[in-house]
């Protein structure tokens, strides 16, 4: 390697640095473009969320903002990429999440997909933890989404009767 080879990487090693340093201390949610803000985690660790509101115009516009859903620490300061977007068959225009997207087959499938699920992480597991909270283990879906996809979706809405039914009959308490 040529001595102006290794000071340009150097140089570029140490700017890099320097710029992740700044940005890493700035990176909150309500910082960051629409265009940007869904599936990405802000240092503080929370997720950011898409959320619209009604402009002085009367129009519809679009604000990023951190939701109480903290992500693992390993995660913080996570912009998703294009590819992860595209691989998991989420959007990055969703207005709020839910787990109602793991009722559709064909986003249980490219979620389930090996590029996806072996891939892109945060994804992963903010969809784990939706899927959690209706009472799914997202492995469980998964290998069944590939092995029989119509069942995994019985399953799926078998389950989510269940809590509810569950839900129904939790004695109350005071």
């Amino acid at each position: 390697m040529s001595s102006s080879s290794k000071l340009s990487l150097i140089i570029f090693f140490t700017f890099s640095l320097f710029f992740n340093g700044i940005l890493g201390q700035l990176l909150t949610c309500e910082d960051l473009p629409v265009n940007v803000c869904a599936f990405a985690v802000a240092s503080s660790g929370k997720r950011c969320l898409l959320e619209n509101f009604e402009n002085k115009d009367g129009n519809l516009d679009y604000q990023c903002r951190s939701s109480e859903v903290v992500a693992p620490m390993m995660m913080a300061e996570h912009i998703e990429t294009d590819s992860c977007i595209a691989v998991c068959g989420v959007d990055r225009k969703s207005v709020g999440i839910s787990s109602d997207s793991l009722m559709e087959p064909h986003f249980t499938a490219k979620l389930c997909s090996p590029e996806c699920y072996t891939g892109c992480p945060n994804i992963v597991e903010l969809y784990f933890n939706l899927a959690a909270g209706e009472g799914v283990f997202l492995p469980d879906l998964c290998m069944k989404q590939i092995s029989n996809p119509h069942r995994a979706m019985i399953e799926l809405l078998s389950s989510s009767a269940a809590e509810v039914e569950r839900s129904a009959h939790a004695p109350i308490s005071t």
